[in-house]
């Protein structure tokens, strides 16, 4: 089932030119403002080396600012206005194949493997 997800989640945001894994960097560097190329790297899963070079693409991309003065310092990276939007954007097709995945006209197993992962995160009966 996870690969499932992952596939539908990689070929849904493809068209906005976005992976899996850029799409939680961008949501890591939204949600929590100064954190550090570690902090990301932890976070994201990778190595810090991964989430330089990330970074630096999504820069050049216009997504993100980075004005991180050097290394070893505060990190101070941003989503830039195209960034925000993006970062909407994806968000509204992730919550597409979620409804997909598991919304009411899913698979009834796959609602009630949706419902219990959600429970387990959130701390509610799954019902």
């Amino acid at each position: 089932m996870a690969r499932r997800i992952e596939n539908e989640l990689g070929s849904a945001l493809a068209p906005l030119g976005l992976t899996v894994s850029r799409l939680g960097l961008l949501g890591h560097i939204s949600g929590v403002p100064g954190a550090s190329y570690s902090d990301l790297a932890r976070m994201s899963g990778i190595t810090v080396q991964s989430v330089h070079a990330a970074v630096k693409a999504l820069v050049a991309a216009g997504l993100v600012r980075d004005h991180t003065v050097r290394a070893g310092s505060a990190s101070m990276i941003e989503l830039t206005p195209d960034g925000s939007r993006l970062l909407q954007a994806a968000t509204d097709v992730v919550g597409e194949v979620d409804e997909r995945l598991f919304g009411p006209a899913a698979d009834p197993i796959q609602r009630r493997l949706g419902q219990a992962v959600l429970a387990a995160f959130t701390g509610e009966s799954a019902g």
